[in-house]
């Protein structure tokens, strides 16, 4: 009886946590970040634009919540689709995943700077010849249970490609 509750609760435990977030889950897990960041860039670079990774997964609830928060919010959303190629960004730091995944994760890092130190999500901002230019800690931009709009507006504007280099 304690493996049928122990199966039972490890299948509904996914389902319910993700019903109790209601948050749509915006990162793939099948893709390789390395050659999603370098697809972006290139695109990036051909518009004119900066690539934001936001790195974390969809495990993270924060990281759900600043998708859905900047998706509707029409000032923070404009601001990112004028300037920036934006991508979510898969990283699980977890064992469990396999070697293959966790070597992945480092190399994605690596990368990325270190990124991973500040928690997650994290947001990059990478020039159009995708270095690293600054790295966000988005605890910072929180306000409660949520994100406030001066902080996360501004971050976002004080990286634009023509507020970098003006």
């Amino acid at each position: 009886m304690k493996k049928v509750f122990v199966v039972l609760l490890s299948v509904l435990f996914p389902l319910l946590a993700n019903a109790q977030t209601g948050l749509k889950k915006v990162y793939n897990e099948d893709v390789d970040p390395i050659e999603q960041i370098d697809q972006a860039i290139v695109k990036a670079k051909s518009e004119g634009k900066f690539v934001i990774c936001q790195v974390g997964g969809n495990w993270c609830s924060w990281c759900l919540r600043f998708a859905d928060y900047i998706t509707n919010d029409t000032n923070i959303s404009n601001v990112i689709n004028e300037n920036f190629e934006y991508i979510h960004v898969n990283y699980n730091p977890r064992k469990s995943q396999g070697a293959e995944k966790l070597e992945q994760g480092k190399t994605l890092m690596k990368r990325l700077n270190n990124a991973g130190r500040f928690g997650f999500p994290v947001l990059v901002v990478l020039d159009e010849e995708g270095r690293v230019i600054h790295i966000q800690d988005s605890g910072l931009l929180e306000e409660g249970e949520g994100y406030n709009q001066k902080k996360v507006l501004g971050f976002f504007q004080n990286w634009t490609p023509k507020a970098v280099k003006n």
